[in-house]
């Protein structure tokens, strides 16, 4: 079996938010989209489309009437490849939008585990906080202790939260409860 190392890139964010993983070629839309919300730290509460080409894929719905066609069951080798990009809609709301960059095909490590996150940069945004506007706004509030929503926000987003932080061994974790 081979693995595609793939960089995923939140857009519109600066720093940039980002995960090195990597997955096997044939992994099918349908796992690799709960891969995605594993390694962003998403909670899978919104619809989501991968856009490749011409196609869009994801979970037909009658709200969204552009899903050309459900992803669950293609193997995304059979749609990119090494040097491919694409991207990767969730939430069509809040418009978090993610490039999907095929860095290369490489043969899998009998000893990993599949699929893995290798590395990256910085948590997260929470969900339903206004796509990236919104989150601008939210780390100002955060930033400053004497903005009148300080405490709403803080407690909102909970005491742990860092915008700064990623540990992958944690996204490992839960990659491995994906099975």
């Amino acid at each position: 079996m081979d693995v595609f190392e793939i960089k995923v890139t939140l857009q519109d964010i600066r720093p940039f938010i980002w995960r090195r993983i990597q997955v096997p070629v044939d992994i099918r839309f349908g796992k690799f989209h709960r891969v995605l919300q594993a390694v962003m730290g998403w909670t899978n509460s919104h619809l989501h489309a991968f856009r490749i080409g011409d196609m869009t894929y994801g979970v037909p719905h009658p709200d969204s009437p552009d899903l050309a066609q459900s992803g669950r069951v293609i193997p995304l080798d059979k749609v990119a490849g090494p040097g491919d990009a694409f991207l990767y809609e969730y939430d069509f709301g809040d418009g978090w939008m993610h490039e999907i960059k095929v860095e290369k095909a490489l043969p899998a490590d009998p000893a990993a585990h599949y699929p893995r996150c290798l590395t990256g940069e910085r948590a997260c945004p929470p969900e339903d906080c206004g796509g990236p506007p919104g989150y601008e706004d939210l780390l100002a509030v955060l930033r400053d202790p004497a903005h009148p929503e300080h405490e709403e926000i803080r407690e909102w987003v909970g005491p742990r939260y860092d915008p700064e932080a990623f540990d992958p061994d944690e996204v490992n974790r839960l990659l491995w409860r994906l099975h």
